[in-house]
């Protein structure tokens, strides 16, 4: 990370889908802010990078990040996961509560950003816990820990089983305006299961989980944010049955949003044949027109964002028997070098996937970001979308479990620029 500069960035193409613009300029930042965009611009004593032929945007914003601190040392650091973000481009993440100790007092969002700030290469977001412990019983102090940073609650992936205590938490949250986070999942059909059922799982003899351990614990969701009038999004939706019920919801006019991993629009259940762990991922892989649904999905906007579910893990990890092999993957290195790759598919229009790891994600997590607008502290990324590249030869993540490790990707970051701070420069 280096200090903050005054930046002119000359002839880049600047994509801003928030404010629909695509257009060769400069773009100046002076004291940490963004100060003008315009054509032959000039700053003497600024830091000047010529970016003719290079993509400016909006730095990324992550919906869906497992920091391993506290308490998964081995598997990284916050240091070390949010440097591994900025080299992808990320300015913005949002920290899963499933930590250990779980984030549910004031004292342990503190400590998370306390070292994401010592770090200095993102901005985190922590989430609060929903419940204490994440065990589903009673009510998190929410607003506590609102109060000491988090920008909503969240269960993690595990299932608030009572629905009871479901409706509680939501009321709560609506209380307070308080967004919740929230991945269907019935704990009781996803009990065991490892994969996705289908033809895959059947031929290997895998546990399955069924996509109606999903749709039947979203529709319970959905129901009770009718009734509490709370402001949810929803992790990681993997269905296209799924898609249809938050499809109906948003039409009927219920305060959600939606992501989607940008692993289950590129990869169906045939990813797990020969027991591929690096594909064991929660939720599983579905089917191919499970995939080609969140596909439309994200064109359409129905579902809002794409996500990395950045989730590093020890080589250990991965090593068992599929069945008990840990379930995710690392991500957030990969999340726009993949989402280019489906632009490249023409599986995506440019601006809309560009929206979908920007503006969208931001607008669902209520937070002033993903944008650029002159005025505010510059957070954006320079990208050579010509260059191509292997993911492990600059790999920063304390997590190599990826299947993309080995894999030629498009694009390259050239500079990440966080709240006015160039944390990371490549030649």
């Amino acid at each position: 990370m280096r200090p903050r500069a005054d930046l002119l960035i000359r002839k880049a193409r600047i994509l801003d889908p928030g404010e629909g613009r695509d257009e060769i300029a400069d773009l100046l930042v002076e004291k940490g802010r963004l100060v003008r965009i315009g054509a032959s611009l000039d700053a003497p004593g600024a830091e000047m990078h010529d970016a003719e032929g290079l993509w400016l945007m909006p730095g990324l914003v992550e919906t869906c990040a497992h920091l391993p601190e506290p308490g998964h040392h081995r598997n990284g650091t916050i240091a070390s996961e949010t440097r591994a973000a900025a080299r992808g481009g990320v300015t913005h993440l949002c920290a899963m509560p499933d930590t250990d100790p779980v984030i549910d007092t004031a004292a342990v969002v503190r400590l998370i950003r306390e070292r994401a700030m010592r770090a200095g290469f993102a901005r985190v977001l922590p989430l609060g816990a929903l419940t204490p412990g994440l065990e589903g019983k009673l009510l998190a102090e929410m607003q506590t820990l609102r109060e000491a940073g988090c920008i909503g609650a969240s269960n993690g992936g595990r299932p608030v089983r009572d629905t009871l205590v479901l409706k509680r938490c939501l009321e709560y949250a609506a209380t307070f305006d308080l967004p919740v986070m929230l991945r269907p999942r019935d704990g009781a059909l996803a009990a065991g299961g490892c994969a996705h059922d289908g033809a895959v799982a059947t031929r290997l003899g895998l546990a399955a989980v069924p996509a109606v351990a999903e749709t039947l614990d979203l529709a319970r969701i959905l129901q009770l944010v009718a009734a509490t009038g709370v402001r949810a999004h929803f992790h990681q939706l993997s269905s296209g049955a799924s898609l249809r019920l938050l499809r109906q919801a948003k039409a009927d006019g219920l305060p959600v949003t939606a992501d989607v991993s940008i692993h289950h629009l590129l990869l169906d259940e045939r990813a797990v044949e020969q027991f591929n762990s690096l594909c064991h991922i929660d939720p599983p892989l579905r089917g191919e027109a499970d995939r080609q649904a969140l596909l439309e999905g994200v064109a359409d906007g129905t579902l809002d964002a794409i996500c990395s579910q950045h989730l590093p893990l020890s080589e250990s990890a991965k090593l068992a028997p599929f069945p008990d092999s840990s379930a995710g993957i690392s991500g957030i290195e990969t999340l726009l070098p993949l989402v280019l790759h489906l632009v490249e598919q023409e599986s995506l229009p440019l601006m809309r996937a560009l929206d979908a790891v920007t503006r969208a994600p931001a607008r669902c997590l209520g937070v002033d970001a993903g944008h650029l607008e002159t005025g505010r502290k510059a957070s954006l990324c320079l990208i050579d979308p010509n260059a191509r590249g292997i993911p492990r030869e600059e790999w920063l993540s304390a997590g190599r479990n990826s299947p993309w490790l080995q894999r030629e990707l498009p694009g390259r970051i050239r500079m990440t620029v966080c709240e006015g701070k160039v944390t990371w420069l490549s030649d």
